[in-house]
């Protein structure tokens, strides 16, 4: 029996990382994908010597942009304590690719990184929905506080839609410039998602729920 003047043990401190300012994030996030850019379009018609090979000016930028991309992630991973399981699959489908590209000295490698990445997320959406759950609720750590049938939905719209994304790259890197490569990689797959994301907004109204609803 426990006297009215006992006090429950206290419980230990949880030190979470502080939020980040929203521009060291996007720093973090986009940086590498800015400096790829520049770097490529500044030495798009050049070609370096190293060790004895020579490199076409994309295959310098993606020198350049995979350890970036690397360290970045590494930074981000330390200032947040943790990296979104997207994150991490993309960041190693980004070094492996980024270096067999070099080591073979083959951009057609690292043009693919959009099929495996998109392709591979797809894949992993219909096993999920085949086993009647959605891991895209898993990925993205239920960061949508919507019910159960609302993630099944999206995920098979998501599903779809990454299945789509890997088409449209290798329509794009197989039949058009290097150029219109590079800028579909940077900004178009972005602007294409950012406008799915949207076009999804009602779905999210529908099936909403507050997080204390279960």
């Amino acid at each position: 029996m426990t006297s009215p003047h006992d006090t429950p043990p206290a419980r230990p401190a949880v030190h979470t990382a502080p939020p980040l300012p929203v521009w060291l994030r996007q720093a973090l996030e986009f940086g590498p994908l800015v400096v790829f850019l520049a770097v490529y379009f500044w030495m798009r018609e050049a070609v370096v010597t190293l060790g004895g090979r020579e490199y076409a000016g994309f295959i310098v930028a993606i020198v350049v942009f995979t350890p970036l991309q690397l360290i970045s992630a590494l930074v981000l991973k330390r200032l947040t304590g943790k990296l979104s399981r997207m994150q991490v699959a993309t960041l190693v489908l980004v070094v492996v690719l980024g270096g067999v590209t070099v080591a073979l000295n083959d951009e057609r490698f690292f043009k693919m990184k959009s099929t495996f990445v998109f392709g591979l997320f797809s894949l992993l959406l219909w096993i999920g929905l085949w086993r009647g759950q959605s891991w895209l609720a898993y990925v993205l750590e239920g960061a949508l506080p919507i019910s159960h049938e609302g993630w099944m939905i999206l995920t098979r719209r998501m599903a779809w839609f990454f299945l789509a994304f890997a088409a449209a790259n290798e329509l794009i890197w197989r039949n058009f410039s290097t150029d219109v490569y590079v800028i579909w990689d940077t900004f178009g797959q972005m602007g294409v998602m950012f406008v799915f994301l949207i076009s999804n907004y009602k779905l999210i109204e529908v099936y909403w729920q507050e997080p204390d609803d279960g």
